[in-house]
């Protein structure tokens, strides 16, 4: 298991730069750099699109660099939109040798040079290796400290929609495994398809209408983590007051991700009940209870259970963005749809790179957890 694990390890180091080589060639394509963000700013129009002359494949040839490609020289001067390249990495000076002293475009011998792409994703890899992730374009803060200041948020949502979804649909899905074709079976099957059929973005606005004061009740507030005198309250105050923060959010999070776990342990389940092993058990006297317990959930529960990190990471990363908007918590689904928009790109890189590398990790995650819970699975016999 040990040599299975070390190929998978080493084997995330390709497939991890394969994914920035992908999105990074990307971004050479997409109209609109952060320099014209700037220059959109500054000359009032509101939106980069507007500022950029000629269309948009000449304007990110370079993802932001060039002399002749801005709106901007309509105002600003060529000077400072060269520190601008300067200053995020699309180009470097140049100087002569005549030139003395640390480069300065101001000095007649020197000039300024465009960075080519290979060369800047080559260093932008290289300091990724080294967990140097840059600065922010517009927050004038670290990506690295920005990434563990939205972190806990984004947590909080896939963790515990993990748990609850968890707890909830292993229980349901065995009853109705039990319980197959009868009435209980068909209305609860009802219910989970109706719930995975609603938005979840319709579900949050509904439960924000109904119990955070939107036409009906107040019981729940309507943004945040936590309220405004967090830190005057007790231990005991601070759970409290988190619960009552997230009992929202989560659950808009959550109902979408019933219907898949609990059909998948009641098909799960069914699968199992049917085979010999089952049919000897009960053949020598053994409970119900003893024979779905004690025999079938552990085969059962394989694929359920193993599982977990997948449906974790499916949470944390897919469905963070809408439900983080609507209930105003600054995570890490807003982060990443703000420095989209503004083309932020340490931002957008720093956490492609820590989220594919949190994602590679959970496969391998996976794959133990398959091998904790059945012994007897050995992936290194099947790949040999």
């Amino acid at each position: 298991m040990g040599a299975y694990i070390l190929r998978r390890v080493l084997l995330i180091i390709p497939t991890l730069i394969g994914i920035m080589i992908i999105n990074f060639s990307l971004t050479q394509f997409v109209p609109g750099g952060p320099i014209e963000q700037i220059i959109a700013q500054m000359e009032g129009e509101g939106d980069v699109f507007e500022a950029i002359s000629g269309g948009g494949s000449e304007a990110s040839d370079n993802a932001g660099g060039g002399d002749d490609r801005y709106l901007g020289a309509r105002g600003l001067p060529q000077d400072f939109l060269d520190s601008l390249e300067i200053e995020m990495g699309f180009a470097r000076v140049v100087c002569g040798p005549e030139h003395e002293g640390p480069p300065d475009l101001a000095d007649e011998a020197c000039f300024k040079e465009d960075i080519p792409a290979l060369e800047r994703f080559l260093n932008m890899m290289w300091r990724y290796m080294r967990l140097d992730f840059g600065q922010s374009y517009f927050r004038s803060i670290g990506v690295f400290e920005l990434i563990a200041e939205k972190l806990p948020v984004s947590i909080t949502l896939g963790l515990w929609s993990t748990l609850i979804a968890y707890i909830v649909s292993i229980p349901l899905g065995i009853r109705k495994a039990v319980r197959d074709g009868t009435r209980f079976d068909t209305f609860t099957s009802g219910l989970i398809i109706v719930a995975y059929a609603i938005p979840g973005f319709l579900f949050a606005i509904l439960l924000l209408v109904l119990f955070a004061g939107g036409s009906y009740w107040q019981i729940f507030p309507l943004r945040g983590l936590t309220s405004d005198n967090w830190e005057e309250l007790s231990l005991v105050g601070k759970v409290l007051d988190y619960f009552w923060h997230i009992a929202l959010p989560v659950t808009a999070s959550t109902i979408a991700s019933f219907a898949t776990l609990t059909l998948l342990t009641k098909n799960s389940f069914l699968d199992e009940i049917k085979k010999q092993y089952v049919i000897t058990a009960r053949a020598k006297g053994l409970s119900e209870a003893r024979v779905l317990y004690g025999h079938v959930f552990r085969n059962a529960m394989l694929i359920v259970i193993s599982g977990f990190p997948a449906l974790f990471i499916g949470v944390f990363f897919g469905g963070s963005l809408i439900i983080e908007t609507i209930f105003s918590l600054d995570g890490l689904g807003r982060l990443g749809f703000e420095a989209a928009v503004a083309r932020d790109y340490p931002i957008i890189f720093g956490t492609l790179f820590v989220f594919g590398l949190v994602g590679l990790f959970v496969g391998i995650l996976s794959d133990l957890m398959y091998v904790f819970i059945d012994p007897r699975i050995d992936f290194e016999r099947r790949e040999g």
